[in-house]
């Protein structure tokens, strides 16, 4: 799974802010960087009256507007999905995922931290905090960097989940859940792959191959 870290903060701490600086910091560095917004609260992004509003109240499942430039997709969920399960399914080709929000979670975590929006950090040592950033005194234990350091954020990030990522060949998800699969295998299935589909009618070299199995349900 590619990593995930975390922003949290107090609201209006200055998270979205600081991401602003730190995914276009990253992004220079050559890394592709997937962003993930948590709304405890729920979302609207669809408008009542509108084509794909009116597809959802129809009853489909998944609705997805595409143009030459972009793609869209809204999908009804069961319950919250566990941000790995997201990364799974939205962010193949990302480097790694930072999200918005997530503090309850078990991921790394960075906090904006402002005195001013909250007495103190929200995050305390057994929250998996790898950083704070803040311009006020703060008691911790992990690295504190001023808000206008975004490159030695970004170098912590990097040494610490990036450096020394290899480029994945394969990934294979079972219900959206990466399946763990050490070189030798991720080899040996790469190879398998394309060495059958370039026996097909129409195949050519590409930078990207999708496969979807659906395996027949017994019964």
């Amino acid at each position: 799974m590619i990593p995930i870290v975390c922003i949290v903060g107090a609201s209006d701490s200055g998270k979205t802010t600081f991401l602003e600086k730190l995914i276009p910091e990253l992004t220079r560095r050559g890394y592709r960087v997937g962003a993930l917004k948590h709304d405890v609260h729920g979302f609207e992004m669809d408008r009542e009256g509108k084509d794909t509003w009116k597809l959802r109240q129809a009853g489909a499942q998944t609705v997805a507007i595409s143009s030459p430039a972009m793609v869209a997709a809204i999908r009804k969920t069961k319950g919250e999905l566990d941000p790995r399960e997201v990364a799974g399914r939205l962010f193949w080709n990302e480097d790694i995922l930072l999200t918005e929000g997530y503090k309850r979670s078990h991921f790394p975590k960075i906090e904006v931290f402002r005195a001013e929006v909250e007495p103190a950090p929200i995050c305390g040592p057994k929250d998996n905090v790898v950083a704070m950033v803040t311009d006020d005194p703060v008691s911790t234990e992990v690295p504190v960097f001023p808000l206008s350091d975004v490159t030695g954020i970004a170098g912590l990030i990097e040494s610490r989940f990036l450096k020394e990522r290899r480029k994945r060949k394969i990934q294979v998800q079972l219900d959206g859940k990466q399946l763990p699969m050490n070189e030798f295998v991720r080899d040996i299935v790469c190879s398998g792959v394309i060495g059958m589909l370039s026996t097909l009618r129409g195949w050519e070299p590409a930078m990207d191959i999708t496969i979807r199995i659906r395996p027949e349900e017994e019964g």
